[in-house]
C-alpha cells in the first residue's frame, strides 16, 4: 500500500491531622492509624490543607480550597527545593500529602516519601521491574501515583503486581498479582483508589491483544474482593460477570481470541451518597473491529464509562462513548463529579472529555446523557444525538469497511488525554488541555487477505503503521510539525462551550489544578510552569521548570504556609512515537526528572541546565535501496513506539541515529538480538526478528542518520 504522510499528526500519610475528628464511616480514608478517619467527599470543606488521594477528593475534582496563593500574591511564588529523580523517563505522578510528608512515584514504579519542607528523601521504594517488562507497555514506564489508607501506601507497579507499603518504613507490607495471564503484556499505570478498605485497580494493555478487568483487594490482607470484566469472555464458557450475559451479543466473531481490549488503565471516581464507582474503560484490541469484532456490533463496555457497586462489584449503568470504537478513543480519561443547575434543576452530574474531541455531562445516578459538544477538532462524527448522545459517525471514518485511508482527527492521540483536568465550583469552569492532531487511519491488509495473527513484543493494532511515516522533505515535516495544535481550556459544561483558551504552541501539556485563590496552575511541552487567572485565563505567573511537563500539580498548606508541587518530566507516548513531531521550534524537549516544590519567596533556583543534544556522526551506507526500505516497514511495526517516527527521538529515549552501536553490526546484534541493554528496558527480539531484518532496521536508521546530517 502506498505510503500516506500525515498532514497535523500522529497520530499519604503518616501522622495525626488535628483538623481532623475520629470517624467510623466507612467512605473515608485513615491519615495516621485505624481511629482517625478523613471524609473525602468533605474535603475541601474540612481540610483544604491535605492532598490524600490522586484527584483530591472522592470526585477527583482537584480543585483546593486554599487561597494564600492567590492572583495578587502569585507574584511572589518560587522555588522553595528540588528533588532530582534517579529516573529520566516519563514523569505522570500526582503527589500526595499529609502532616509534612510528600509521597510521590516515579518511572519505573518507584515510590518516594519526601521531606515536604526540605525536600529531604525520607524513604524510596523500588518494586524492581524487570526491565524486559517495558516492551509490554505501550507508553513509556510511567506511574501516576499511589493511594493511601491506615498507615500503607498503595502501588500498582508496571509489571501488573500491586504493592501495599509501610507509610512509615517504606517496607513492603504485602504484594499481589493483578495479572490474569502473565504470558500476555498487561501493565500497570494507573494510581490506585480506596473505596470503603478495598483498593482498585485496572490495568493496561489494548494495544497488544488483552482483556479488560478492574479489580478490588482488600486493603489490609490484599486478599482479592472482586473482579469486573470490561468485556465479555469465551462464550463457550460461564461468565464472570452477570451482566455479560447480554453484553456478548453486541460483539462478533471469536473475539475473545484476541483479547477485546477496554482495559481500565486509569481514571475512577466515587460517588459515597449513592455507592457508586465510576470506571473509565479503554479501546478495542486489536482498534481495527475487522480483526475483533468482523460483523459489527457496539462492543461493550469498550470506551464508555461503567457504574459499579463498590461492595460487589456489579454493574449498575453505562454509557458509551464511541460504539464500536476502532480509533482508539478511549474513555479512561479523567472523570469529575459535581452538582449543576441545568435547566432549573439541580443534577447530580458526571462530567468527561474523552479522546474522541467531546465533552460529556451525564446523569451519574442513572448514566443518562444531559450533553456533549465538540470541544476540539472533530471530523469522524458530525455531532451527537441530543437524547442518547450517539456519535453520528461519518461513513469515511470506518476505515475497516472502506478499504481507503481515513485521515482522523483527532488519532489515538487524542483531542485530550490521560492527562488530568480540574473543576472550580466557584468559576462553574473545568480546565483541561486539549489538543488538535490527526492520524491516517489504514487498514492492515493481512485482515482482509486472512493472515492476520497476534505478533509478540510489539502492538496489534490492524493499522498499516508502515504506511503512515512522514516524507524526507524536511520542510514538509517541519511544515506538519507546526500544524499541531495544544492548549490550556477552560470550558462550560453548563453551556457547553469554551470559556477561553490559552495556545501552547503544539499538544502534550500537562494536567491541571485549580484553587480559590482563582488561579489555575499546568506545566507545559515548552518547559514552563504557569499559573492563570480562573475566570480570564490571563497568564499571572510563570517560571522556567528546564524540561517539558505532563504530570498534573498539586498545593497543600503546612506550618501556615501554602505549597504547590509538581513532578516534571517529559514523556509518554506522544514523544516516544512522534518523534520529531513532538519537537518545539527550539528542537527536542529535554527530560530532567524532579519534583519541584514552590512557596511564596521560596528563595532557591535550579541549577544552570545541561545540553542534551545529540551528535549524530553515522557510518558509511552498507545496504541496498531494497534492503533499507525493508527496514522501514520493521522498524515501523517494532521500533517507533519506543524511539520515534522515522528514528528520530521525541522523548526521554535516547536518540538512535548517534547510537554508538550503528558503526558495528555485532554490537547492533548484541543489543537487538541478545538483549545486552535489556535491563534498561531494550528486550532481545530473537523470536520476533531474524538478523537480516535486524540488520535492514540498522540499514534504515543509518539512512535518516545521514539524511538527517545532510540538511
Amino acid at each position: 500500500m502506498r505510503t500516506i504522510y500525515l498532514t497535523m499528526s500522529v497520530g499519604v500519610s503518616l501522622f495525626a491531622m488535628s483538623a481532623c475528628s475520629p470517624a467510623t464511616d466507612a467512605n473515608t480514608i485513615a491519615v495516621s492509624n485505624a481511629s482517625t478517619k478523613f471524609d473525602l467527599s468533605k474535603e475541601i470543606e474540612t481540610s483544604p490543607g491535605e492532598w490524600l488521594t490522586t484527584g483530591l477528593n472522592y470526585a477527583e475534582t482537584r480543585h483546593s480550597g486554599l487561597t494564600q496563593i492567590n492572583t495578587e500574591t502569585v507574584k511572589d511564588l518560587s522555588l522553595a527545593w528540588h528533588y532530582d529523580l534517579d529516573t529520566n523517563r516519563g514523569q505522570e505522578a500526582t503527589p500526595l500529602y499529609n502532616d509534612g510528608i510528600l509521597y510521590t512515584t516515579s518511572a519505573w514504579s518507584k515510590v518516594q516519601a519526601l521531606d515536604a519542607k526540605t525536600g529531604k528523601l525520607l524513604w524510596q521504594y523500588d518494586p524492581e521491574v524487570p526491565g524486559e517488562w517495558a516492551v509490554k507497555g505501550c507508553c513509556d514506564v510511567v506511574n501516576r501515583g499511589v493511594a493511601y489508607w491506615d498507615g500503607k501506601i498503595y502501588l500498582g507497579a508496571f509489571d501488573g503486581r500491586l504493592i501495599a507499603i509501610d507509610a512509615y518504613t517504606g517496607k513492603k507490607v504485602w504484594e499481589k498479582d493483578t495479572i490474569v495471564d502473565r504470558e500476555k503484556s498487561y501493565t500497570i499505570t494507573g494510581a490506585p483508589r480506596i473505596i470503603k478498605g478495598k483498593v482498585i485497580i485496572g490495568n493496561g494493555g489494548g494495544e497488544f491483544g488483552v482483556r479488560g478487568y478492574v479489580t478490588a483487594y482488600d486493603a489490609e490482607t490484599g486478599d482479592q474482593d472482586w473482579r469486573f470484566y470490561t468485556v465479555p469472555g469465551d462464550p463457550s464458557k460461564p461468565v464472570e460477570n452477570e451482566i455479560h450475559k447480554s453484553t456478548k451479543e453486541t460483539w462478533t466473531g471469536e473475539y475473545w481470541k484476541v483479547g477485546g481490549g477496554g482495559t481500565v488503565w486509569d481514571s475512577m471516581a466515587y460517588d459515597a451518597d449513592l455507592n457508586l464507582l465510576y470506571i473509565g474503560v479503554g479501546n478495542g484490541s486489536p482498534w481495527n473491529p475487522a480483526a475483533r469484532s468482523p460483523e459489527g456490533g457496539d462492543n461493550l463496555f469498550l470506551s464508555s464509562i461503567v457504574a459499579l457497586n463498590p461492595d460487589t462489584g456489579k454493574y449498575v449503568w453505562h454509557f458509551q462513548t464511541t460504539p464500536g470504537d476502532q480509533w482508539d478513543f478511549t474513555a479512561t480519561q479523567h472523570m469529575i463529579l459535581a452538582d449543576l443547575e441545568i435547566d432549573g434543576a439541580e443534577r447530580k452530574v458526571l462530567m468527561q472529555a474523552p479522546k474522541n474531541g467531546f465533552f460529556y455531562v451525564l446523569d451519574r445516578v442513572t448514566g443518562e446523557f444531559i450533553s456533549g459538544e465538540k470541544f476540539a477538532r472533530v471530523n469522524w462524527a458530525t455531532g451527537l444525538d441530543p437524547v442518547t448522545g450517539r456519535p453520528d459517525i461519518v461513513p469515511e471514518a470506518f476505515y475497516h469497511k472502506t478499504g481507503k485511508p481515513f485521515l482522523g482527527e483527532p488519532g489515538p492521540m487524542g483531542a485530550h488525554s490521560w492527562h488530568p483536568m480540574s473543576y472550580n465550583d466557584e468559576t462553574g469552569l473545568v480546565y483541561f488541555s486539549a489538543q488538535d492532531l490527526n492520524f491516517p487511519y489504514i487498514a492492515d491488509s493481512t485482515i482482509e487477505e486472512g493472515t492476520f495473527e497476534l505478533k509478540d513484543k510489539t502492538v496489534n493494532l490492524g493499522v498499516d503503521l508502515a504506511a503512515i511515516g512522514l516524507p524526507d522533505d524536511q520542510e514538509t515535516r517541519t511544515s506538519i510539525r507546526k500544524s499541531l495544535k495544544g492548549r490550556l481550556v477552560a470550558w462550560d459544561p453548563k453551556t457547553q462551550k469554551e470559556a477561553w483558551r490559552v495556545d501552547h504552541g503544539g499538544p502534550w501539556n500537562g494536567g491541571t489544578l485549580s484553587t480559590s485563590g482563582n488561579l489555575v496552575f499546568q506545566g507545559n511541552r515548552n518547559q514552563e510552569f504557569a499559573a492563570y487567572h480562573a475566570k480570564t485565563g490571563d497568564k499571572v505567573w510563570s517560571t522556567d521548570v528546564q524540561t517539558g511537563v505532563v504530570a498534573a500539580p498539586m498545593t497543600f498548606e503546612m506550618d501556615g504556609e501554602q505549597y504547590v508541587a509538581l513532578v516534571a518530566g517529559w514523556g509518554g507516548v506522544l514523544p516516544l512515537l512522534l518523534g520529531e513531531l513532538a519537537h518545539t521550534d527550539e528542537g527536542k524537549v529535554p527530560n530532567r526528572s524532579r519534583v519541584l516544590m514552590y512557596k511564596l519567596n521560596g528563595g532557591t533556583e535550579l541549577p544552570l541546565a545541561e545540553n542534551f543534544a545529540p551528535v549524530i556522526d553515522p557510518p558509511r551506507q552498507f545496504a541496498t535501496a531494497e534492503d533499507i526500505d525493508s527496514g522501514r516497514v520493521i522498524y515501523a511495526r517494532y521500533c517507533s513506539g519506543c524511539h520515534g517516527d522515522t528514528a528520530v527521538a521525541g522523548g526521554p529515549i535516547p536518540d538512535i541515529r548517534a547510537t554508538y552501536a550503528l558503526h558495528d553490526a555485532d554490537d547492533w546484534n548484541e543489543i537487538i538480538l541478545e538483549g545486552a541493554l535489556e535491563e534498561r528496558g531494550m528486550v532481545s527480539f530473537k523470536d520476533a526478528l531474524s538478523e537480516e531484518e535486524v540488520q535492514n532496521i540498522r540499514a534504515y536508521v543509518i539512512d535518516r542518520a545521514e539524511k538527517s546530517t545532510s540538511k
